[in-house]
């Protein structure tokens, strides 16, 4: 990734530096552990598992480690997010949202820059040029489920096939396109490529279902909070109980959910009612059922089925 910095100097870089752990605000070098997403890591592991050498595959990684970043930092505007995962401020807090909006601007062209650099690992022209245009088709399906995402913000009752249509926007799409480009950079055929896009798309499906499940009763925090209800985020465990309890349970819940001020007692009061409905079990359920199509995919590609569930374990582990 640092290669895409190289002879890159000014304002606009330090800001990007920072995103990314390498400098702290005022500029002067720094070394904060960033996370690093597994769907950057997955066109890697594509690599490894299909051809044992993911040389060529690192321009792509560092490309969608970009696209990450980028899609970070304009997240963090839209939800007016003050620190990032790393728990420093966020570049709108310190520089405000029109810089962050500019910094993330600047990401996703690092990020077609870095595409670029497939030439050095000598990758036919026309690759190159099917891999860029995977990434930014793969950038305007990112931005359409962020769109339906938001959108959804402002509606009460949501259809689960909604949800899941967007969610395969937002979270499917990356990873997908991750691991088709690491398979059509180490040389297979379009079916195959076919194939594994589909095992990525339905990873990053899975992967979001986790943390939506995670975010409720797992590690990732308290559970439900009173600024996930007031941002009016949608998860499928809350669009389950939406769309198949009782008529006084989805009363409740919507009443709770249109409050500006919220009690303990409020949020405790949901986590019960989707209890009711078995919303957890049911997501579970569906998470469970997309993994299986995913393995599915990379077996039918010829990868043993001990190496593909190792690397979904990976994902769906990762936060």
């Amino acid at each position: 990734m640092k290669e895409s910095f190289s002879g890159r100097d000014g304002f606009l870089y330090d800001l990007l530096r920072y995103h990314l752990g390498w400098t702290d605000q005022y500029g002067q070098t720094q070394d904060v552990l960033v996370d690093i997403g597994f769907q950057s890591m997955l066109a890697l592991s594509i690599a490894d598992l299909i051809s044992d050498d993911i040389d060529p595959a690192l321009p792509v990684a560092a490309a969608v480690q970009l696209i990450c970043d980028f899609m970070d930092v304009h997240g963090e505007v839209q939800a007016g997010k003050l620190g990032s995962d790393s728990e420093r401020p966020t570049i709108w807090w310190v520089w405000g949202p029109a810089q962050a909006i500019n910094a993330g601007d600047g990401l996703h062209a690092l990020a077609r820059s870095a595409m670029m650099r497939l030439s050095t690992r000598h990758i036919e022209p026309i690759k190159i040029l099917e891999a860029v245009r995977l990434l930014d088709s793969t950038c305007l399906t990112l931005c359409e489920g962020q769109y339906i995402d938001l959108t959804f913000q402002d509606q009460v009752m949501i259809k689960t096939s909604d949800y899941m249509e967007m969610v395969s926007k937002k979270s499917g799409a990356l990873p997908g396109c991750a691991a088709k480009l690491g398979a059509l950079v180490s040389g297979f055929d379009h079916d195959t490529c076919v194939a594994i896009e589909e095992f990525g798309i339905n990873l990053g499906v899975a992967w979001q279902l986790k943390r939506d499940i995670d975010g409720l009763w797992g590690d990732l925090g308290t559970g439900i909070t009173a600024d996930n209800l007031l941002n009016k985020k949608k998860t499928l465990p809350l669009i389950h109980a939406l769309e198949t309890g009782s008529a006084a349970i989805k009363r409740e819940i919507t009443g709770i959910y249109m409050k500006r001020v919220l009690e303990p007692s409020d949020i405790s009061r949901v986590l019960e009612l989707l209890d009711e409905v078995n919303a957890k079990g049911h997501a579970l359920a569906e998470m469970d059922e997309i993994l299986i199509k995913a393995g599915d995919s990379l077996v039918s590609c010829g990868i043993d089925r001990t190496k593909s569930d190792e690397l979904i374990e990976w994902v769906i582990a990762h936060k």
